[in-house]
């Protein structure tokens, strides 16, 4: 008999300037629960870490409502190093792990590589989810110099397809060795390969069907340091 599959149902609480009480946290997600249809998130987390209150204070009120049982587990968002250990140092007081820290990361940006978020993540149990997986479609392989992005991608976009030109060619090579996987595929696959998990986005099915294209294989070990040092020389 085949097992039943569910969603996991994660949400964020963007903590703004005029939500200054602590009812505010509890009155969004009721908010989000009503528009979503359940009566309990799976994840909620803090989108980003404002002033005026520390760190700490939001990650008290959300250890609440998972006491409340209206949230399963406490993420985070856009934390830098210091920030997220003091959320799991908080949490921990009250014996609730800190689930997840979402972040950009893709090939064309790395900085968590280098600034120590990524290797706390593992340090600590953290899961690193990482968005924009495919750098708002550079990634991709669709655009080109001749067909660059339009609207708000298109400052630039020219140049950035000419600079980036040999990372889309090594993501299609790698591509075609492991049974014509697309870039997309190789892309994400990568950041799988580097203990995260990416969150693509997708406007219908194909590209829904193409992102489950990156699970099941796993790039070579030598793949992914090309991969690495083509980005370094590329990501600007």
């Amino acid at each position: 008999k085949q097992e039943k599959k569910t969603a996991f149902v994660a949400t964020k609480f963007m903590p703004y300037p005029w939500r200054l009480s602590r009812k505010a946290i509890k009155k969004a997600l009721y908010q989000s629960l009503e528009r979503l249809g359940i009566d309990k998130v799976d994840l909620y987390q803090i989108h980003w870490p404002f002033p005026p209150f520390p760190v700490e204070f939001w990650a008290e009120e959300m250890g609440k409502l998972v006491r409340e049982g209206l949230v399963g587990q406490v993420g985070v968002s856009n934390f830098d190093k210091n920030q997220m250990q003091r959320a799991y140092n908080h949490l921990e007081k009250f014996k609730i792990a800190l689930a997840s820290n979402q972040v950009e990361y893709h090939l064309l940006n790395r900085t968590i590589e280098k600034n120590g978020v990524l290797e706390l993540c593992k340090e600590l149990g953290i899961r690193l989810i990482a968005y924009s997986p495919l750098a708002k479609g550079f990634l991709t392989g669709k655009y080109s110099q001749a067909n660059p992005p339009t609207g708000i991608r298109s400052n630039g976009a020219v140049e950035k397809l000419e600079r980036i030109e040999p990372l889309l060619q090594l993501l299609d090579g790698i591509g075609k060795n492991h049974g014509d996987k697309t870039p997309s595929q190789v892309a994400l696959n990568w950041i799988i390969c580097k203990g995260a998990l990416p969150i693509p986005g997708a406007k219908n099915g194909a590209q829904a069907l193409e992102n489950v294209g990156a699970l099941g294989w796993k790039l070579k070990k030598q793949e992914i340091a090309a991969l690495d040092e083509m980005s370094d020389e590329v990501a600007k």
